[in-house]
């Protein structure tokens, strides 16, 4: 969970020259943040706080804000509207593309006397029957509804409708409660199901792409998912400051030149030791492009580069790297390298001859 800290906000400060206490606008859109916490105590003096495309789930902890004029949290997970009724100054309110279902709960804004602008645009709650009447209604000191100017005519027939209208919206909330808790449960279990397909997969760009392919409902839950994906892959592909240490590289050969036996990519593997040749199986994922697979046939060692990651085994007997061979089962997708051998072990031979051989009766 990303939170808000005095490092990320005087980071967002410097038309400010980082001096926080004294800030009276701030953008903090797209950090993926999940609490609004600590801008009340830290910058009392905000007018504009942005907040758009995180993943706040409610409103909370801005009631210390008393000159804050507009507020922006669109493209989050809010699901009503709370907590605001300590910011007097507030007259421009965006919650554009929320989660909000519960439309009685603009009753809050009441109290906010200098509020003129209101974006509910995107919630589910602009679907109702008769929504604009009932917000028109219910807060009378509005100038535009969703970017839409309120005309006096406009205004007197919402008010006159505003009982009949409240009655319908409160029913029609009820029904919307309902299918939400039914679609907590439908998630979860949706979200269970994905994460043990995913725990199945070996090969990571396997996993991720079944994931992107899963079908999915659009709800707070999924949307913080989606953003975490977001962020694991961003941090997957960040580069590296150059200032970072850079990762120590794994020797290959031991200093006298023996090669070192190395499984990078933790593949399973099967190494049989013949009278006249070695019989390497090595369980490659099934997915994975051929082209993604280097093989160095040596003649002390096999080096196999799966992805940028080496696998590598070294033998006691020599082998013809030119007489070797390689092939790939179509099915399973496993490596099957068989190398023969400079000089035949005739010890094998013999003892396979005597295992071979029928007992006396």
């Amino acid at each position: 969970m990303v939170l808000i800290t005095e490092k990320l906000v005087r980071k967002k400060s410097e038309h400010n020259e980082r001096l926080i206490s004294t800030l009276e606008e701030i953008s903090l859109h797209q950090e993926d943040i999940e609490v609004i916490e600590h801008i009340q105590n830290w910058c009392r003096d905000l007018k504009i706080l942005l907040l758009q495309s995180n993943l706040i789930a409610r409103l909370e902890n801005l009631h210390k804000l008393k000159r804050l004029e507009y507020l922006n949290v669109a493209i989050n997970n809010i699901e009503r509207v709370e907590n605001l009724e300590g910011c007097e100054s507030l007259s421009k309110l965006d919650l554009t593309l929320n989660f909000i279902r519960e439309l009685t709960s603009v009753e809050s804004l009441c109290g906010n006397h200098n509020l003129r602008e209101l974006i509910l645009i995107g919630n589910p709650c602009v679907d109702y029957p008769h929504y604009r009447d009932y917000v028109v209604a219910t807060l009378p000191q509005l100038n535009s509804l969703d970017c839409v100017e309120i005309m006096p005519s406009e205004r007197l027939r919402a008010f006159r409708e505003l009982s009949k209208n409240r009655s319908i919206i409160v029913q029609k909330q009820a029904d919307q409660n309902i299918e939400r808790d039914e679609q907590r449960i439908r998630v979860a279990k949706q979200q269970s199901a994905l994460a043990e397909h995913c725990a199945g997969i070996e090969d990571e760009e396997e996993r991720i792409k079944a994931f992107w392919q899963a079908k999915s409902e659009h709800c707070p839950e999924i949307r913080t998912e989606i953003a975490r994906q977001h962020r694991l892959g961003r941090e997957r592909h960040e580069t590296k400051s150059p200032l970072d240490p850079p990762k120590p590289q794994r020797n290959l050969f031991a200093p006298c030149g023996r090669p070192y036996n190395l499984n990078q990519a933790k593949l399973p593997f099967n190494f049989q030791d013949e009278a006249d040749h070695y019989l390497l199986q090595l369980e490659v994922y099934r997915h994975l492009d051929t082209s993604l697979i280097d093989i160095d046939v040596q003649t002390t060692y096999t080096r196999v580069t799966v992805k940028k990651k080496i696998f590598q085994i070294a033998y006691n007997d020599e082998v013809k790297p030119d007489e070797s061979t390689v092939q790939r089962s179509q099915i399973t997708g496993h490596l099957m390298v068989k190398l023969k051998k400079l000089k035949v072990n005739e010890l094998l031979i013999a003892k396979k001859s005597t295992t071979k051989k029928p007992c006396p009766f």
